[in-house]
């Protein structure tokens, strides 16, 4: 694959740099953070939710995303986006185990159906992910924005999962391709991977 537009610190100006941002905006950990919010205000209105979605929140987007801020501090890793996916490796399984915890913290404690099921989503996804990742580069981003399509659909409704999620599969894959961070075939076994994991889901009750 060739260099990423964004690889260098010189090269990260007008459009690369907007892209670069976006791209940062809209990747796994917000996106699945700001669906937590929605799932758990969904189920349990008010305070109740914002507890919930809070714990969720620390302990899927915000841990990891610090965990990966550390490590690129120490020097474990290089750059923020693990262009050398021998790198992703710890990173995969800090989340995981992360995923975990919030899946045992909130099944122990009763809290809502819908970030249990998310949570299991969450060890699902990014066990596959790290598991592909060492053989072959996959697109977590492009893994990440459709299965928050396929998640809205389920469980608003598909015209909001269209009016509001899938605008972003479209743009998140584009701006995925034009920093050259992925092939056409890596982001579309992404989508794929969002959207068969989501699925299998819900033949054990979640998302329903």
């Amino acid at each position: 694959m060739s260099i990423p537009r964004d690889q260098l610190v010189e090269d990260r100006t007008g459009f690369v740099k907007f892209a670069r941002v976006f791209s940062n905006v809209v990747s796994p950990p917000v996106m699945f953070a700001a669906l937590g919010i929605a799932f758990a205000l969904y189920e349990r209105p008010f305070w109740p939710g914002i507890g919930w979605a809070a714990l969720y929140a620390f302990i899927v987007s915000l841990a990891p995303i610090i965990g990966v801020l550390y490590m690129l501090k120490k020097g474990i890793i290089s750059e923020l986006h693990m262009s050398n996916t021998r790198e992703r490796h710890l990173p995969y399984i800090m989340a995981v185990a992360f995923a975990a915890l919030a899946y045992g913290l909130i099944t122990w404690f009763q809290g809502p159906a819908l970030l249990r099921c998310l949570a299991l989503f969450n060890i699902i996804e990014l066990s596959a992910l790290g598991i592909i990742n060492m053989f072959w580069l996959i697109s977590m981003h492009s893994t990440g924005i459709m299965a928050t399509f396929v998640l809205t659909g389920l469980v608003f409704s598909w015209e909001a999962g269209l009016a509001i999620a899938f605008p972003f599969v479209i743009a998140v894959s584009w701006v995925r391709l034009y920093l050259k961070r992925h092939t056409p075939a890596q982001i579309v076994a992404g989508l794929a991977l969002g959207t068969v994991t989501v699925l299998s889901l819900t033949f054990i009750g979640c998302f329903s």
